[in-house]
């Protein structure tokens, strides 16, 4: 028999279970299909267990440099099952509270993998739900009003080369090492390639990081980029760029992954215990009934409108499968324009330059807006401010003073165009700037906060200063 809902959800991750919730709160009557565990991928297999992982990796390296703040620890030893146990405790514990979340607030969840049919007996629109479940009794079937595809996304593999989850991983698997290799070369050097660079690199891990772009993190300010790599070369993280990996040489010999790159037309032989692929990830788009539909899709992302409306009308899509910057507040956000959208709301659409980009390394990077090359190739007429964290007190006294941030505005109109750092709890103070660009603030605005000292934040008020040549502190 056949349950009727006003929205169906597919997928429980941060964006198809924020999505439901703000639904019910509309008094809108939601199921939340999920084939795994509600949470997803950032609960369960990414954002949450690689934070606490690098958490572990950041404690360890500083109780190694405990002396430098007059404390004697003695040997300092790594216990990666206990890095593991910790990381599944929170994991259960957010895990636990989702759960809560949702039945305070009525949702029914279908266990089981969800696919929109055709028109049907049950409707004359496509969208009707089939949950096969995971534990293989009958389907179930859903007939909602709306549908709302929130499949999140998958680890994207090297075209030729096998992952096997052992030698040759991706993030998936390198969540579960129970022991750490002596070396590795990570394929990739993008923000999960860097984070992952930067947790190894602390527990004693030789790193290899191999990027065929022309430096690491490519989709960040050129300077913050510049940084990173310094920092982490003097970490003895050795980076590659301009490389491209061969897959056909790629192969596991005596346990050990053996490998080419070519680089400059030049071919370089690479040896390492593990080789990590993070080289993106992809929409999980198929298998999902889409043929059974009008929606179109561009290399399996979904297009949809400024209201995250699909061609069907009725259904909704959000978060990784339309593309995008994949992460998981933006898929939130995204959730709860739809859904206010579809519940007959005036929901502003979401401005991309306001959504904050974090990579959660050693040091951390916050970044919101356009970048200084963004820009000018914009055709803007750009004022820059950089003000370095070594000039505050409260970076020097938490022993982290690397990195700096930086302010790109409008030589014309003042207006802030990009806000870009590298440091200490970088995706802490990335938001204040996410509020600037909301409330349109300008620098001198910026400037007029009294911030409070020490501490980190007074950077903002400093870059500010900085952008009309006026730092008071620099």
């Amino acid at each position: 028999m056949a349950e009727n809902y006003d929205l169906v959800v597919l997928g429980a991750g941060p964006g198809g279970y924020v999505a439901a919730i703000r639904a019910a709160q509309l008094g809108l009557k939601t199921a939340l299909v999920e084939k795994e565990k509600v949470g997803g991928v950032c609960l369960h297999k990414g954002c949450i267990p690689s934070k606490t992982m690098l958490r572990s990796a950041e404690l360890f390296h500083d109780m190694k440099h405990a002396q430098e703040y007059g404390i004697a620890v003695g040997e300092v030893k790594l216990d990666i099952k206990g890095v593991h146990k910790r990381k599944n405790k929170v994991k259960d514990q957010l895990h636990k509270g989702v759960q809560h979340l949702l039945k305070r607030n009525g949702i029914t969840v279908y266990n089981g993998t969800g696919r929109m049919l055709g028109p049907s007996i049950f409707s004359p629109l496509p969208g009707t739900i089939s949950v096969e479940k995971s534990d293989g009794s009958d389907n179930d079937m859903l007939v909602p009003q709306q549908v709302l595809i929130a499949t999140g996304s998958r680890p994207a593999g090297l075209p030729g080369v096998e992952v096997d989850g052992t030698f040759i991983m991706n993030s998936d698997h390198a969540l579960e090492m129970d022991t750490l290799p002596q070396s590795i070369v990570i394929v990739g050097g993008g923000v999960i390639g860097v984070e992952w660079a930067s947790m190894l690199g602390d527990f004693g891990v030789k790193v290899t990081l191999v990027e065929y772009a022309d430096r690491i993190l490519p989709f960040e300010d050129s300077d913050i980029s510049k940084e990173m790599t310094r920092l982490l070369k003097k970490r003895k993280v050795k980076i590659v760029t301009g490389a491209e990996v061969l897959p056909e040489t790629v192969k596991v010999d005596r346990d050990q992954v053996i490998l080419e790159m070519k680089k400059k037309g030049k071919r370089e032989s690479l040896t390492a215990d593990r080789m990590l692929v993070s080289v993106g990830r992809l929409p999980n788009t198929r298998d999902i009934g889409l043929h059974n539909t009008s929606i179109r899709t561009e290399k399996d992302i979904i297009q949809v409108n400024e209201f995250m409306q699909t061609a069907e009308s009725h259904i909704y899509a959000i978060g990784d499968v339309i593309g995008g910057y994949q992460l998981a507040h933006a898929a939130s956000y995204e959730g709860i324009l739809a859904v206010e959208h579809m519940a007959g709301k005036s929901p502003n659409p979401i401005d991309p330059l306001t959504i904050p980009r974090c990579t959660y390394s050693r040091p951390e990077v916050g970044s919101l807006g356009l970048s200084e090359e963004e820009a000018k190739k914009q055709g803007y007429d750009v004022k820059i401010g950089k003000f370095p964290f070594r000039a505050l007190g409260k970076a020097l006294v938490s022993g982290n003073s690397d990195g700096f941030i930086k302010l790109v505005a409008d030589r014309k109109t003042d207006d802030i165009l990009g806000v870009h750092m590298i440091g200490p709890h970088a995706t802490d103070l990335i938001s204040e700037a996410g509020l600037a660009k909301v409330l349109d603030a300008t620098p001198w605005e910026i400037g007029q906060v009294i911030h409070p000292h020490p501490t980190l934040s007074e950077a903002y008020g400093e870059v500010a200063l900085a952008v009309d040549g006026k730092p008071i502190h620099s």
